[in-house]
C-alpha cells in the first residue's frame, strides 16, 4: 500500500514498485541490525521445572551476566540454578530481581567467549513474537533476518526490511540510491502495549544505537540537495530522530535511546517511511501515526482490512510518502 500525503491518496502496489518512487540521489536508511537466537528453554534446579528465559541484553560480557524476562516468573529466585540443553550443556544463576518479571542471570560458563556464543546459537531460538502462537522453525531462522544484517543484537528483526531481496537493492542502486547504515538492535519495548492514556508517562525500553559519521554525510547532503529520505522501518526513524542537531541535520551518534513518538512530532530527517501494519496501541503504530496522520492512518488501516493485507512480522508493506 502507498500513502502519499499530500495528495491524501491511496494506491495498491507489489513492492517491487518501489522503484517508480524513488530517483537518483535519493538515500535509503536501513538498519543492519542482527537478531540473535534469544530464546532458551531449560529447567529449574532440583524441582525440573520447565522455564523460558528471553535473553533481553548482555551486561557484561566477562562475568556472563545477562538481563532476561523468565517465563514462569513467579517460580524464579534469586540463587536458583536454571539447566540448559539435554546435557545441561549451558548452567546460569539467577542474582538478581530487577523488575517484577525481569531478572539478571549469571551464566557459568568457564570457556572462552566464542564457545559461549557457540553455546547461546545451538541453543537458542529465534525470536519470533509470541503473537504468532507457534515455536520457531528452521525456516525463521533465515526468514526472520533481513539481508542486510551484520551487528548482532536484536531480540526482534525491523520487519519493514524483510520485503528486501537482493535482487531490488541492487536495482535501486542502479538507479542512483544510496544505502546508509545505522544500527539499532531492537529490544521488546516496541511491542508492550501502551497501557496509559497520558502518552508522556509511557516509559520505553532503552536500546543501543550506532549512528557513524559516513551516514551521516549521506543523509545531510541528500537533506541540502531536498532528496527523498526514506527510513526502512520505525527503528531506523527512531534511531535518526534520537540524534538531531538543533538546525535539524543528524549527527553521529553511540550510545542508548527510549525515544517516544507520538503525535503530534515534527519529523527532522526522513520524509518518507516504509513499514508494516502495526499492531494497535504499540509504539510502533504511534510513531507512524504522527508521521502519516491519524486519519490518514486509520482509513488505511480500514482499507488494508478490507483488502485483506497481512499484518505484523511477516506482513504487507505501506510505503508513506
Amino acid at each position: 500500500m502507498v500513502l502519499d500525503r499530500k495528495a491524501q491518496s491511496i494506491e495498491h502496489k507489489h513492492f517491487k514498485d518501489i522503484l517508480k518512487y524513488f530517483s537518483e540521489g535519493d538515500v535509503f536508511i536501513i538498519n543492519n541490525t542482527k537478531v540473535f537466537p534469544a530464546r532458551l528453554y531449560g529447567e529449574k534446579e532440583k524441582t525440573g521445572a520447565k522455564i523460558e528465559v528471553f535473553l533481553l541484553r548482555e551486561l557484561n560480557r566477562e562475568s556472563r551476566l545477562w538481563d532476561v524476562l523468565v517465563d514462569p516468573a513467579r517460580k524464579i529466585r534469586i540463587g536458583n540454578k536454571l539447566y540448559f540443553g539435554e546435557d545441561d550443556s549451558l548452567v546460569a544463576e539467577v542474582i538478581d530481581n530487577t523488575t517484577s518479571r525481569g531478572r539478571t542471570i549469571r551464566f557459568l560458563f568457564d570457556g572462552p567467549y566464542e564457545e559461549f556464543k557457540k553455546t547461546i546459537q545451538r541453543l537458542g531460538q529465534t525470536p519470533l513474537p509470541k503473537i504468532h502462537n507457534r515455536p520457531a522453525t528452521a525456516e525463521d531462522e533465515e526468514r526472520y533476518q533481513t539481508i542486510y544484517a551484520k551487528y548482532e543484537g536484536a531480540v526482534a528483526a525491523p520487519t519493514a526490511g524483510l520485503h528486501f531481496s537482493r535482487e531490488i537493492m541492487k536495482r535501486l542502486e542502479l538507479q542512483g540510491i544510496t544505502f546508509a547504515e545505522i544500527t539499532l538492535h531492537t529490544g521488546l519495548g516496541n511491542f508492550r502495549t501502551i497501557d496509559v492514556e497520558d502518552l508522556t508517562k509511557h516509559k520505553m525500553d532503552s536500546e543501543e544505537v550506532i549512528i557513524d559519521q559516513e551516514t551521516s554525510d549521506i543523509v545531510n547532503k541528500a537533506k541540502a540537495d531536498k532528496k527523498r529520505i526514506l527510513a526502512v522501518g520505525t527503528t531506523s526513524m527512531k534511531a535518526i530522530e534520537s540524534s538531531v542537531t538543533i538546525s535539524g541535520n543528524l549527527k553521529p551518534f553511540n550510545g542508548w535511546t527510549n525515544r517516544f513518538i507520538f503525535p503530534p512530532y515534527e519529523f527532522s530527517i526522513a520524509n518518507a517511511l516504509i513499514t508494516n501494519f502495526q499492531l494497535p496501541q504499540s509504539p510502533m503504530m504511534m510513531m507512524v501515526a504522527a508521521f502519516a496522520g491519524y486519519n490518514f492512518l486509520m482509513k488505511a488501516y480500514e482499507i488494508a482490512v478490507e483488502k485483506k493485507y497481512k499484518f505484523f512480522t511477516y506482513g504487507s508493506p505501506m510505503l508513506i510518502l
